[in-house]
């Protein structure tokens, strides 16, 4: 009868901790070399060398998985490891490992200095599990908290995007993001490109490759590679070129870099309205026009829109038009009206604004002249308000009085009004203070309102036409607001309805430039210019 023992066969497992490649390189290697020796010292048989590249803190390692199959299949009853933390840092695999071992599939499980066998205390084995996955918990938190903090510095704790590097004199964990001064300016111009309005995402591919030659970091002494057509989308989508970074990913959480902006925040908007319509330019259908939504049709009453052209000339030189029409959006009428081009909308614009253009020197006369009829003014209104300050000091002397002689001991015993009359007399000094008091506030503040209106008026009046000439469109949007309501087009006419304002302001500028041109024609005084200030400035009556 043969008693004897069967050998046990061994797999020899490897393992490092993370997939990257140029983590823990050497890692393996040293493993395997390392655990044959001991083979080779113990006689011990092995059936096969086992790899893998992954992490063991979550169960799901198929090259691990598999070869506890393998044993339960009886194609081997032992496992060669450097230490039981290769096998296992999480409970789930820990326990299977162990529940094998005291079920006697496992054999034996040899590591560098100890080997495990089925009659071991269990305790010391689920000790040293155990010291295995709380290690990988720590560290897990104390990376987040290390990436927690890189975030509230403004720094992207994942790598950063092409034009951008990881600072190379810093240690792990302290580096942060700067420019790459070669791709840095590469992908600016890209952006810049698609600023136009004038190339699709395809065709900056297509550039990026054969005219930039765009490509991404070398890795590992291997060159670079073209971006992807889909990373050329990722780019131009990344918020990242304008300050902002999402962490974590996916969660909504966005943070303000600290690292230099390549973009601003509006040229972002701009491409990613230019990138619609699964990356086609839509040029400028989709973009906000200045003087959308103000005017209408003067024939049938429609909004006026406008639209974007862009005409190629043969010798390659591209022009972009912008032209307002009506919408025509009324079935049962035919519209006749056609196309304004924003040139000479402008011009419409800027003839009414000459209507009412008034020289610097005489808004400055103006102004002073106003001025001295407000003075006059001041003048009669004061009289009221020291009525008013004299009532007030009055009301508050008479309110301090009633209410130190109703509450004084001395005339407690001889008090010759109740308490309900008492509280009715304070009430109403009350009401009437609060009065004087709200009156005094409106008068004062109406004073200044009316200077600064009048100011602000003749301002407009004096530098609208400056103003528009050279604004952007929300300037010009708001001057042509100013202007007056009911803004319609007719026969390429821009017809408006102007503030009661603007329409004193046109008929008065009419009256003092006649009175003005009168005064140096004059025969009377042929040879002594009149003086401006008697002419009628106070018909302009902006106060109401």
């Amino acid at each position: 009868m043969n008693n004897k023992t069967p050998p046990i066969k061994y797999f020899l497992y490897a393992r490092k901790s993370s997939e990257a490649e140029d983590r823990q390189a050497a890692s393996i290697d040293a493993q395997k070399d390392e655990l044959l020796k001991i083979a080779q010292e113990q006689g011990l048989t092995i059936v096969e060398v086992l790899e893998e590249s992954q992490s063991a803190k979550k169960p799901g390692r198929p090259i691990f998985n598999r070869m506890l199959e393998r044993i339960y299949k009886g194609e081997a009853n032992g496992i060669i490891c450097w230490k039981l933390d290769r096998l296992a840092r999480n409970p789930v695999d820990g326990g299977q490992v162990s529940w094998m071992l005291q079920q006697c599939a496992i054999a034996q499980i040899v590591t560098f200095g100890r080997t495990y066998y089925p009659t071991d205390n269990v305790l010391m084995m689920q000790v040293e599990l155990g010291m295995a996955n709380q290690y990988i918990r720590d560290l897990s938190v104390n990376v987040k908290r290390g990436l927690s903090k890189k975030v509230r510095e403004g720094w992207m704790p994942s790598g950063c995007p092409i034009g951008y590097m990881s600072t190379p004199d810093r240690n792990k964990g302290f580096k942060t993001i700067s420019v790459d001064p070669e791709k840095f300016p590469v992908v600016r111009r890209l952006f810049d490109l698609m600023l136009t309005g004038t190339y699709t995402v395809p065709q900056l591919w297509n550039i990026s490759r054969k005219e930039l030659n765009l490509k991404t970091v070398q890795k590992r002494n291997i060159g670079g590679k073209h971006l992807s057509k889909s990373a050329m989308y990722a780019t131009l989508n990344n918020p990242f070129y304008y300050g902002w970074f999402e962490y974590p990913a996916g969660s909504g959480e966005w943070h303000k870099g600290a690292h230099e902006a390549m973009i601003t925040e509006d040229e972002f908007n701009k491409v990613q309205m230019l990138m619609g319509r699964k990356g086609r330019p839509c040029l400028e259908k989709n973009l906000h026009f200045a003087f959308t939504g103000l005017m209408k049709c003067g024939s049938c009453g429609c909004s006026i829109t406008a639209q974007a052209k862009v005409k190629r000339c043969k010798n390659g030189n591209v022009h972009h038009y912008i032209y307002y029409n009506c919408t025509k959006k009324k079935v049962d009428v035919k519209c006749p009206e056609k196309v304004i081009e924003l040139k000479k909308l402008n011009l419409e614009i800027k003839g009414k604004l000459s209507e009412l253009t008034i020289s610097e020197k005489f808004k400055n006369w103006a102004i002073k002249h106003l001025h001295e009829l407000r003075k006059t003014e001041a003048d009669s209104d004061t009289v009221v308000l020291k009525g008013k300050h004299k009532e007030l000091e009055e009301v508050t002397k008479n309110l301090q009085s009633l209410t130190l002689n109703f509450t004084s001991p001395k005339n407690q015993e001889r008090t010759l009004i109740s308490d309900e009359e008492y509280q009715n007399l304070k009430m109403g000094m009350v009401k009437r203070k609060l009065i004087l008091e709200d009156e005094l506030k409106v008068t004062n503040k109406q004073v200044l309102e009316w200077v600064e209106l009048t100011e602000k008026t003749f301002d407009f009046a004096c530098y609208a036409h400056i103003w528009f000439e050279k604004g952007d469109d929300k300037t010009k949007r708001a001057i042509l607001s100013c202007l007056g309501s009911n803004l319609t087009i007719k026969g390429k006419k821009l017809f408006v309805n102007y503030h009661s304002f603007i329409k004193t302001m046109i008929k008065s500028r009419e009256a003092v430039i006649k009175e003005i041109d009168s005064a140096r024609t004059s025969k009377l005084s042929s040879h002594i210019r009149q003086n401006p200030t008697n002419c009628e400035v106070s018909s302009l009556g902006l106060r109401g």
